[in-house]
């Protein structure tokens, strides 16, 4: 694990801030006040560099000298942090080390230069382009499917203009429709009535087909994403120029600490983390993590854990939010859901195996999408194991090392390995072996799944071992790429009999976690990553806390949900069964209020975002359409589903029936997901409008903007001593937010430790109880089952002795520990020890 070290400062919590032109820094200062009574300890802030204009999430930097004016520019983050300073808030920013934003090159300073210079421009250096592949140029897939009546094809599209270089300065412009490509000097004889096609062929770039991206890209990417281009903040300059803006904002008090985005596609992270911590001095860091679990030999869910010399305090939480998730899922449920997802699948269909589906999954990836990654790997591995003959190209071993590339990125247990070794011309690092044994444990796994490529891979793991090869380390940053889309943005959204589980950081094949095995979890978490952020709720999260909370109530009703979802599929299925699941389960998980059922343009904002969703997930999958390929027959049929889900009154029915069944348990879930992860060991992350239910489902949907005039009139009720019903206001969930804060934040002393406390009766394995060192947790699991045992009888728990308040309701709870007594208000309770008065 992560080497402890002292930091300036550290949060006791964050709150985190989607800025961006719509709502930027100087609305983020205006916030301030709200988010300190709320009681967050730091604000937490989407990346605020340059990015591509009109981006809404600001991952695709343009330029790292600048704070992106449409998101308030330099000066309104200097009056955010002033702002923040004086309510002693401090400032977490994300930052992105990984890639830049090349959609519109015209906005990105570097890869410009790159395309007008080729190989000459200094900061050729910075990206990381196999030239010699592209036959001396970049290559650019974006050119569309050529148009036989077109003379040239697409090529004869291209068409030269005279602009404004933005320095007073006219400049000639290569066009393809209305992006602008530079033109090198002395490749335009004619100037603007030169030959398009001609001059540019002259350039150090070359357009090409988009297709071709999925196996002739000659540049590395953000996973796939064509329009983020990867950076090499491996090279000291590199480093220093990406970060001096961030690095000055640490210095110059304006930051206290950074998120870093992605660090699984750095060359070598250690290392980035040792000269990210030295330039900071030490300030706080996080990491976009996923430390992935699995099943060791005698069948105990493991947890990866991080190379213990890295500088940083931990990840972004993603890891806490799945065993949190898995204590409110009834493991009764299991067999019955499994049930209905084989017959789902068609008569001819085996029970899902969660490695298989995953293993495949990758495999269409390395295949697919990522295939130019590939072939780069084997290219280089080629080289070295002497398969490549300049005169004649590669050879029948080479194909070999092809496939065996790919079976080894697709049998990789965890996103990556983090084998280094000092590199001239790169940051230093010792050399260390993390994760070796992964690679041996996905050379096993290739060979029992393609004894005929044994020999080959038993080539290949000397070179892969080996940190000092460029293959190497390559594969290291490739196998996170093929994990992420293999398994978040593919079998997701394909295994789908309860898709709480299928939530970035999870492992789907485990169903649940019962209180003792959360408890350990929470222990494990306190020793080895305190300082590490937990989360419920994120930008990339494919379902809000309170959707997944919901949804997992399913667990306690199996058979009824299988009765309905057969009900629905009969009036509007599509022919996919799963996906029918899925769908149906985001309906009925993000099924809205009456409030909005009853407001026609409400009404119709939640159809529209129902269709996207069903549009991203469905194309995701690819069982049944793509993105590339849409199958329009197939995705008219579950258009049609989301219509009859709103305007057919019998669909409509079963789904509200659904709704109604599981409602109030699901909040009941949300509140005590809710609790323990604000009180939970490491700090705890509120995601921008999460303290009130939160209905939102995959990206773009979970970044729309938050009423925060509605929250702040809700929050002036509790503190004019209202103690809210759980109801459609969500006002409930905003009390649990802000008294966990408030005590967390007024009260550290009574958080220093963990104690399970023991919990005595019929409905005992209803209830999590924890003492946290003077502050008490108690939250309700698996309600349905609770009620249809008659509720909490005479089931008891064993408070401290003392004299407590329930925060929650302001009651004073003198050695009461009947559950009945102490949850008869709220399914939570959070309580502290009454403070000393003074005489």
């Amino acid at each position: 694990m992560p080497t402890p070290r002292h930091v300036p400062r550290a949060p006791r919590s964050t709150y985190r801030l989607q800025i961006h032109e719509g709502f930027d820094l100087n609305a983020a200062a205006e916030l301030t006040d709200y988010i300190a009574s709320l009681g967050a300890d730091w604000v937490y802030l989407s990346p605020i560099l340059q990015a591509e204009k009109g981006s809404n999430h600001g991952y695709d930097v343009t330029d790292h000298s600048l704070v992106d004016p449409d998101r308030g520019g330099d000066e309104g983050l200097r009056a955010f942090s002033s702002a923040s300073r004086k309510r002693d808030l401090g400032v977490l920013v994300d930052i992105v080390p990984n890639h830049v934003g090349v959609a519109t090159p015209v906005q990105s300073v570097w890869w410009w230069d790159v395309l007008e210079k080729g190989r000459d421009s200094r900061y050729a250096e910075a990206f990381d382009v196999d030239w010699d592949f592209g036959g001396g140029k970049l290559r650019i897939p974006v050119l569309g499917d050529d148009d036989p009546a077109d003379e040239g094809g697409e090529l004869g599209k291209l068409t030269l203009k005279t602009v404004e270089d933005g320095s007073g300065s006219s400049a000639l412009r290569l066009l393809y429709y209305d992006t602008e490509y530079p033109v090198a000097e002395g490749t335009a004889p004619q100037g603007v009535d030169s030959d398009p096609i001609a001059v540019h062929a002259a350039q150090s770039y070359e357009l090409v087909n988009w297709r071709r991206a999925d196996s002739e890209l000659n540049y590395r990417r953000f996973f796939a994403v064509n329009t983020l281009a990867a950076i090499r903040v491996e090279v000291p300059w590199v480093f220093a120029e990406s970060h001096e803006t961030i690095v000055g904002w640490i210095r110059d008090g304006i930051a206290d600490g950074v998120r870093a985005d992605h660090p699984d596609g750095l060359r070598d992270p250690g290392a980035y983390l040792d000269a990210l911590a030295e330039a900071t001095g030490g300030a706080y860091v996080l990491i976009e993590k996923i430390l992935a679990r699995h099943t060791d030999e005698e069948g105990r869910s493991v947890a990866e854990r991080m190379p213990a010399h890295w500088k940083t305090e931990g990840t972004t939480g993603y890891d806490a939010l799945a065993s949190i998730d898995r204590l409110f899922v009834d493991p009764a449920g299991e067999e019955a859901l499994d049930a209905l997802d084989t017959r789902l699948r068609g008569h001819d269909a085996r029970p899902v195996d969660w490695h298989d589906m995953v293993h495949d999954g990758k495999r269409e990836v390395t295949d697919g999408i990522l295939g130019s990654e590939v072939a780069r790997l084997a290219r280089e591995a080629a080289q070295i194991l002497g398969t490549v003959d300049a005169g004649t190209g590669p050879d029948a071993d080479s194909d070999d090392a092809h496939e065996a590339i790919a079976e080894l990125l697709a049998c990789f247990p965890v996103y990556r390995s983090y084998l280094a070794a000092p590199v001239e011309g790169e940051a230093p690092t010792e050399t260390y072996t993390d994760g070796i044994e992964n690679l041996h444990a996905s050379a096993d796994e290739a060979k029992r799944r393609r004894p005929e490529l044994a020999e080959a891979i038993d080539r290949l793991v000397p070179v892969l071992s080996d940190p000092t090869t460029d293959v190497a380390k390559r594969f290291q940053q490739t196998s996170g790429m093929v994990m992420a889309k293999g398994v978040e943005d593919r079998s997701f959204y394909r295994w789908t009999r309860l898709t709480t589980l299928t939530e970035v950081g999870a492992e789907p094949d485990e169903f649940s976690v019962d209180v003792a095995e959360f408890h350990d979890r929470q222990l494990d978490r306190l020793e080895n990553l305190p300082l590490s952020m937990t989360t419920l709720s994120t930008h990339d999260t494919k379902r809000s806390e309170d959707v997944r909370a919901r949804i997992s109530v399913l667990a306690e009703v199996p058979e009824e949900w299988a009765f309905a979802l057969d009900a629905m599929r009969e009036i509007a299925g599509t022919p996919d069964g799963p996906f029918d699941n899925l769908l149906a389960q985001a309906i009925v998980g993000s099924w809205p209020s009456d409030v909005v059922l009853e407001s026609e343009a409400a009404l119709a904002e939640y159809r529209e975002r129902l269709h996207a969703y069903a549009e991203k997930a469905s194309r995701e999958a690819e069982t049944s359409t793509a993105w590339t390929a849409p199958d329009e027959a197939f995705e008219t049929a579950m258009h049609a589903f989301v219509d009859a889900a709103i305007d057919h009154e019998k669909l409509r029915g079963i789904i509200e029936q659904v709704v109604d069944r599981v409602l109030a348990a699901g909040r009941s879930n949300s509140l005590g997901a809710k609790l323990l992860q604000l009180t939970g060991p490491g700090v705890p992350d509120v995601y921008q409008g999460s303290e009130l239910w939160d209905l939102s489902l995959v990206d773009p949907d979970n970044r729309r903007p938050v009423d925060y005039g509605h929250r702040r009139r809700l929050l002036a009720e509790i503190d004019g001593g209202a103690v809210p019903a759980v109801d459609d206001s969500g006002a409930a969930k905003l009390l649990v937010t802000a008294s966990a804060l408030r005590l967390r934040r007024d009260r550290p002393e009574l958080f220093g430790s963990y104690t399970p406390l023991s919990v005595s009766g019929p409905a005992a394995e209803h209830l999590v109880a924890v003492d946290y060192g003077g502050a008490i947790a108690l939250a309700t699991r698996l309600p349905l089952g609770l009620v249809a045992r008659g509720g909490w009888a005479d089931t008891t728990v064993s408070i401290p002795a003392g004299a407590f308040v329930d925060v929650l309701t302001g009651r004073a709870v003198d050695g009461v520990e009947e559950v009945a007594a102490l949850l008869d208000v709220l399914p939570v309770a959070l309580l502290a020890p009454v403070e000393p008065t003074g005489e």
